[in-house]
């Protein structure tokens, strides 16, 4: 059996540092105060026990998995030191960031030695922690251990004089306290953290008043945490961060995590006040990592509930271009792109980038991208994922889950069919195949329900005429102006006069292909894609060179497409007739299409497993 490290606990209580401690889990706790999950542990080392102890949240899973069971031996690889107050005493919290069991509990015949508890509290001691129990543990707050030269004094009492900038000017070393022993109760503590990432200036306006924020993830190899810098704090501090880069920060404000808009796993987040003082690390810091994930097997987020915020690692199978919608409640314009994403498991998933992200992403099919804090959906009776505003995207990370997937998608996950949560009718190439034929045949056989399909066709006539309308320059409004004959242009709708417009595209297309026809409708972004030209361009064209602009109707007549219709049975004037809508085109996206017609010529043939 392995000894255990004798007398370390002591040592590190007093903060002396000792390599590599061989201990025994006598218990873990989650921590009944937290509505994240965090973990503290019940240490011996033979001759005295302690649950002064924090779980870095990283190494949750060891908790969740019987890893860490009671009774196993364990040494600690890394860990820091924090200062509690409990019950007006100061006490030492080791917080554990790297741990590795050398001996399963099972192997283990019960607890080694006969170690005395070296804390005690009146309201809470590790002789009293059973397994399953729901104690809290004391509050962590992060005064650092006083240094000569330091901004503490012997009480540890922070000296206001002294500034993060004028310590390390000094050349004294700057005493920083983990993420994970944060807390809003104590203001005097310094952290050194990577900005994992970091969001575009938004701009906010309410009956409060208006503003602009930012939001950012901090990381250390303790935890992370959100920070958050509103109007003027955004000015001081934006351009100099970067992501990826490491800081020293001081003085932010801490308080509860709001888990409607944080998805970090910690109780708390960090505003950025006037007061907050950031400076660039030029140490190295390859102990920080970047960023840290939970992931989820996609398989088993069919059984998890709706708006769960979740990690998830896939290849992107396939993916759509830049959607524009509308949105219903304010007609702001959206930017939306689907990515189906499937992964070890052979499961695949939607996953839907919105505004800048979607605008920005550039990763082909076959990438791999790792998606931290991403939202469950349902539609259809199936699941997809959403971006939120603090979800982060990463394209082929270099983490050894990204490396595993990289390989066996590439020997056996590309040439096996997934299985798809995300149900027909949702986003994306991820809607069900159809000939013209079929779809028609759907809308008839159920005339309240548009379905929706992807098909291959031919555009066998576009009108240019009344293609082009002009209309209202507000980005969010695309209504048609009126004229006013006098250099104005009226819109009804925001009820203002404007000097100028701006052209749209509202376009008429016959469709075919080798079942049946169909006239559509295409709306401005996907007119453009057809025509390879902006509605502005073509509306300058139309204006200075008529002809031009009907030839560029002309040159998309017979090329194929790959189009996402939905076709509805509608009654105009006592007749009955089958509308159609472009959701999305796209190039003919050949590779796509083959993979589909071999799963048809499967089926056809009553055969399986071909690869």
């Amino acid at each position: 059996m392995i000894p255990l490290s004798a007398g370390a606990l002591e040592n590190i209580s007093q903060g002396v540092d000792v390599d590599s401690p061989v201990l025994q889990v006598l218990g873990t706790k989650r921590l009944a105060s937290s509505d994240s999950e965090r973990y503290r542990l019940l240490l011996s080392d033979g001759v005295t026990s302690t649950s002064f102890t924090m779980l870095a949240t990283q190494l949750n899973g060891m908790v969740k998995s019987g890893e860490l069971s009671d009774n196993s031996i364990v040494q600690i690889t890394r860990y820091a030191l924090s200062n509690a107050n409990n019950a007006g005493k100061q006490r030492k919290i080791m917080v554990i960031l790297g741990i590795e069991v050398k001996v399963p509990g099972s192997q283990v015949n019960g607890r080694i030695g006969q170690p005395t508890q070296a804390e005690k509290s009146s309201s809470n001691t590790g002789e009293n922690m059973k397994p399953n129990s729901t104690q809290n543990i004391p509050k962590a707050t992060p005064t650092p251990a006083p240094r000569p030269g330091s901004d503490f004094d012997s009480s540890g009492n922070a000296n206001q004089k002294r500034r993060l900038n004028d310590t390390i000017n000094s050349g004294t070393d700057i005493v920083t306290s983990p993420i994970a022993a944060l807390s809003p109760y104590q203001n005097k503590w310094v952290i050194k953290v990577r900005v994992a990432s970091k969001t575009g200036i938004k701009n906010w306006s309410n009956s409060r008043g208006e503003g602009k924020l930012f939001n950012m993830l901090l990381v250390d190899e303790s935890g992370e945490i959100r920070c958050t810098g509103f109007t003027d704090v955004v000015d001081k501090f934006y351009d100099m961060l970067e992501v990826g880069k490491v800081y020293y920060l001081s003085r932010g404000l801490l308080k509860p995590a709001n888990k409607a808009f944080n998805n970090t796993n910690n109780d708390y987040e960090m505003n950025l006040t006037t007061d907050t003082e950031i400076l660039l690390c030029h140490d190295t810091a390859d102990d920080i990592p970047m960023l840290t994930y939970n992931f989820t097997p996609i398989s088993e987020i069919e059984a998890l509930p709706k708006d769960q915020i979740i990690d998830v690692l896939g290849v992107v199978k396939s993916h759509s271009g830049v959607q524009v919608l509308t949105a219903r409640s304010t007609g702001r314009e959206l930017h939306k792109r689907d990515l189906n994403l499937v992964d070890i498991t052979n499961t695949l998933i939607t996953l839907s980038l919105w505004g800048q992200q979607a605008d920005e992403f550039e990763a082909s099919e076959n990438s791999i991208v790792a998606a931290k804090g991403v939202k469950i959906g349902e539609f259809n009776n199936g699941k997809n994922l959403s971006v939120i505003s603090s979800s982060v995207i990463q394209v082929e990370p270099d983490i050894p889950e990204a490396h595993s997937l990289r390989g066996w998608y590439n020997t056996v996950g590309q040439n096996e069919e997934a299985k798809s949560l995300s149900k027909a009718g949702g986003s994306g190439p991820n809607a069900e195949w159809a000939t013209l034929q079929e779809g028609h045949d759907k809308s008839l056989a159920s005339p309240e329900n548009s379905p929706v399909f992807l098909c291959k066709a031919a555009i066998s006539l576009i009108r240019s005429d009344r293609a082009l309308y002009k209309a209202c320059p507000v980005e969010t409004c695309k209504k048609k102006v009126v004229d006013q004959s006098n250099g104005m242009f009226r819109c009804e709708k925001c009820q203002r006069e404007f000097p100028n417009f701006r052209y749209r595209l509202l376009t008429n297309l016959h469709i075919a292909d080798w079942s049946s026809n169909q006239w559509v409708t295409a709306f401005g972004e996907e007119s453009e894609k057809i025509l390879g030209m902006t509605s502005q361009e073509l509306g300058e064209l139309n204006e200075n060179q008529p002809d031009q602009y009907n030839d560029k109707f002309a040159e998309v007549a017979f090329i194929p497409f790959l189009f996402k219709l939905s076709l509805r049975m509608e009654t105009y004037a006592d007749e009955a007739r089958i509308r159609g809508v472009v959701r999305t085109v796209d190039p003919m996206n050949y590779k796509l299409y083959n993979k589909h017609l071999a799963q048809e010529l499967k089926k056809l043939a009553n055969v399986h497993n071909v690869n």
